[in-house]
């Protein structure tokens, strides 16, 4: 609790609101991170009946353990939902995610999902997005790739594990200014297998856990 702000219960409760949007027989995208930790057990209570993707080894074995039906992303072509946190939020709906390094597969199945749900704590909604974006890179030549985008900005790799398909994870750090520019620029860049901005059209909902409400963002 940080300044009188339970973040952990802000966050159950929007994960919870989630999990209601969640109907029997659906395929279903499960996200990664903290939010979604209180997502998973949510929907199990539930006792649905549904196929679910997750985007992360972490998130895979957890749900499973609550006896949620995951499978690989192979089996099935498209979701009728996916919910996932998001790092920050800005009030035309844009996102950056990738926090925890899974944002190329977040991405993947927010995209092959009919709708996407963002769940979040009061404090991820931003006036403005801010640096830093993370990154995605191949092994395969990361030198020269980190050098050629250092002309975009400061980039820096990150000292954590590769991402679940073994990509090298780093992050931006130069300004966002304009995000679909920035992100049209990060990936045309040779080297880049994908960044953390989502483009607002991707968003179909935001539940952000504000004290003891939920509140559905309205996308400007």
């Amino acid at each position: 609790m940080t300044g009188g702000v339970d973040s952990e219960a802000e966050k159950r409760l929007a994960a919870e609101a989630a999990a209601d949007l969640v109907e029997d027989g659906m395929s279903v995208g499960l996200g990664t991170g903290s939010t979604v930790a209180h997502l998973l057990p949510a929907l199990a209570d539930r006792g649905l009946e549904l196929r679910c993707v997750a985007t992360s080894v972490e998130t895979e074995e957890r749900g499973r353990e609550l006896g949620l039906a995951v499978e690989t992303f192979d089996a099935l072509v498209r979701l009728d939902i996916a919910i996932d946190g998001a790092d920050q939020i800005a009030p035309d709906g844009w996102l950056i995610k990738g926090g925890g390094g899974a944002h190329t597969r977040e991405k993947i199945v927010a995209a092959a999902a009919q709708r996407f749900v963002v769940i979040a704590d009061s404090s991820k909604p931003t006036a403005a997005l801010e640096p830093p974006v993370p990154l995605e890179l191949y092994e395969f030549g990361l030198s020269a790739t980190l050098t050629r985008l250092a002309e975009l900005g400061d980039v820096r790799r990150r000292d954590a594990p590769p991402s679940p398909d073994g990509g090298v994870i780093a992050d931006y750090f130069g300004e966002v200014g304009d995000p679909a520019e920035l992100a049209a620029r990060l990936s045309a860049a040779p080297g880049v297998i994908d960044h953390g901005l989502f483009p607002a059209a991707m968003v179909s909902d935001v539940l952000i856990g504000r004290g003891s409400e939920v509140d559905r963002l309205a996308i400007a």
